[in-house]
């Protein structure tokens, strides 16, 4: 075959091999319903490595000798690194003090690289990523999730009846104080009062009983239930 031809079949089978790789990433996300899933990770994988291609040979000689330099190849590669940031950044979701997606955000950005690497024609590297990916997403996340049940914290609820809102803040300040953690309030105005109910986390050596004594002494504040640690 002649070298073009060559050439063109080899750039071919590096976008279905770049193709492939996104694809096994994202069937992971897919799996655990998350926003970005299989075809999301495929286009952003099979995407830098058009570009990638595209940047070594797609303006190869458009330059005679006495025109000036020749193209960089590395120009558009480079400027996949900051764009795929902007598609990272919308798989991050806030809501409260929670914030979900970093993993997702993470796994586009590194798919990215993948595509790069195959683009390049560089096949080892992009099939090492895609493995060590997809360990990190999969296997390791439930050792993550081991650790994070072995170190969490006890939930323990709190209700109590507050003359005024404002005591709100003293009671929270005190909590902090015996190194108590407050995850989440509701009230519900009763009368005059306010009924407050708390989610607190319970560090390893941490006194609730103390806690909620010195909380109980406080002016305007009542007790009503405390629910056992979980």
């Amino acid at each position: 075959m002649p070298p073009e031809v060559n050439l063109q079949i080899e750039l071919a089978l590096r976008l279905l091999v770049a193709a492939a790789l996104g694809a096994a990433i994202g069937i992971e996300r897919e799996i655990h319903a998350h926003p970005a899933g299989m075809r999301t990770h495929l286009l952003v994988c099979e995407g830098s490595a058009i570009f990638t291609v595209l940047s070594i040979y797609g303006f190869v000689g458009l330059l005679g000798p006495s025109e000036g330099a020749q193209p960089d190849p590395t120009r558009i590669a480079a400027q996949i690194v900051s764009g795929i940031g902007f598609l990272g950044a919308g798989a991050i979701l806030k809501s409260g003090t929670s914030i979900r997606g970093l993993t997702t955000a993470a796994s586009l950005w590194a798919t990215a690289a993948v595509g790069v690497a195959v683009g390049a024609g560089q096949y080892a590297v992009g099939a090492v990523g895609t493995v060590i990916v997809l360990f990190s997403l999969w296997p390791l996340n439930m050792v993550a999730d081991r650790i994070q049940a072995a170190g969490r914290a006890p939930s323990v609820r709190l209700r109590l009846q507050l003359r005024g809102l404002d005591l709100l803040g003293a009671v929270t300040r005190e909590l902090s104080d015996h190194r108590i953690e407050t995850t989440g309030v509701a009230t519900n105005r009763v009368g005059t009062a306010y009924e407050i109910e708390l989610e607190l986390k319970v560090r390893s050596g941490t006194s609730l009983a103390d806690a909620i004594e010195a909380v109980s002494r406080l002016s305007g504040v009542e007790i009503l239930e405390t629910s056992p640690p979980d």
